[in-house]
């Protein structure tokens, strides 16, 4: 293993932020792996750290293909991490929609630019995300729809599901939209959690990249655990959301992956001076939670639940 810094920030009043990168194996640019690009991403640091130390025992090994390289970059944003701030510090932007990058720019454009240097010559990219919903979600691979995503790919992960969606505007500045558009087939994968540690679910995930780096013929090893599945791919249309009418306090009355059936109680509203019901969410069909609402209160007309 080779510990190097990918892109190093000075501070007046702070110790320079370094990116810091794990790199495995040597030759061709094989694949790169990116965790936390906002401070409350604690899940997808430590999905990687998890990886790392998966990866270390590999190459102790000498399963990791003669030729191929691996990069992992556990963490992009330590100053808002520190500090438990979603995005950064300073100017509340977030890096993850500054891609490719501006080396003139402002900060979080030089940073974007400073890591794209280094990671956008892979061949495979996959980034640990999180999404704008703050929640519970099925573990998944996702990917844009920009002509050069790779579905076949995606299935060897062996999660339970590939989502595909169209792009919108503002996904052109995003890591995942610039790997595909420099030709590296990029996924992002979904743990089950983001400001929390789930550790099933992160290990779940190093089972699912070791399995994919098996089959792409980048590992020589044998692996147990992790999902099983010959995944099902969704489009945006596939998931019916459940919405709320009232605002208040929240509580779950089912798990992510739980299957449900057409009326049943998904979850109750009650008001937080009086302590009455509110509302109650129930299944508008038969499906499988695939997205919870998980904060103690909420909005009206707030996208609850999604179910597949």
């Amino acid at each position: 293993m080779k510990k190097k810094i990918i892109y190093e920030l000075n501070a007046l009043y702070r110790e320079p932020m370094q990116v810091t990168g794990y790199e495995f194996g040597t030759g061709e640019k094989s694949v790169c792996v990116v965790g936390s690009m906002r401070g409350n991403e604690v899940q997808q640091m430590f999905s990687c750290s998890n990886l790392i130390r998966r990866l270390k025992e590999l190459e102790a090994r000498q399963e990791i293909t003669e030729g191929k390289s691996i990069l992992v970059i556990p963490c992009i944003n330590s100053y808002s991490m520190n500090i438990g701030k979603r995005f950064w510090s300073t100017d509340n932007t977030d890096i993850n929609r500054m891609f490719p990058g501006y080396h003139e720019g402002e900060t979080t454009q030089r940073i974007a630019a400073g890591v794209f240097d280094v990671i956008k010559d892979y061949q495979i990219g996959i980034q640990f995300a999180s999404n704008y919903m703050s929640g519970r979600f099925l573990p998944h691979i996702r990917m844009m729809r920009t002509g050069f995503e790779d579905i076949e790919t995606a299935k060897k992960f062996a999660f339970p599901y590939v989502m595909v969606r169209d792009t919108r505007p503002f996904d052109t500045t995003t890591l995942n939209y610039n790997w595909q558009i420099w030709e590296t087939k990029a996924f992002s994968i979904y743990t089950t959690d983001t400001d929390e540690i789930d550790r099933q679910s992160a290990a779940d995930a190093v089972k699912g990249i070791e399995k994919m780096l098996i089959a792409q013929g980048i590992l020589d090893s044998k692996v147990s655990g992790g999902y099983h599945y010959n995944a099902q791919v969704l489009s945006d249309d596939s998931l019916v959301s459940v919405r709320c009418r009232e605002a208040g306090i929240y509580e779950n009355r089912v798990h992510v992956g739980e299957e449900v059936y057409k009326g049943q109680l998904l979850a109750e509203i009650t008001d937080p001076f009086e302590g009455t019901i509110l509302e109650q969410l129930r299944a508008p069909e038969d499906g499988t939670i695939f997205f919870q609402h998980k904060a103690p209160l909420i909005y009206a007309d707030t996208a609850a639940l999604k179910l597949v």
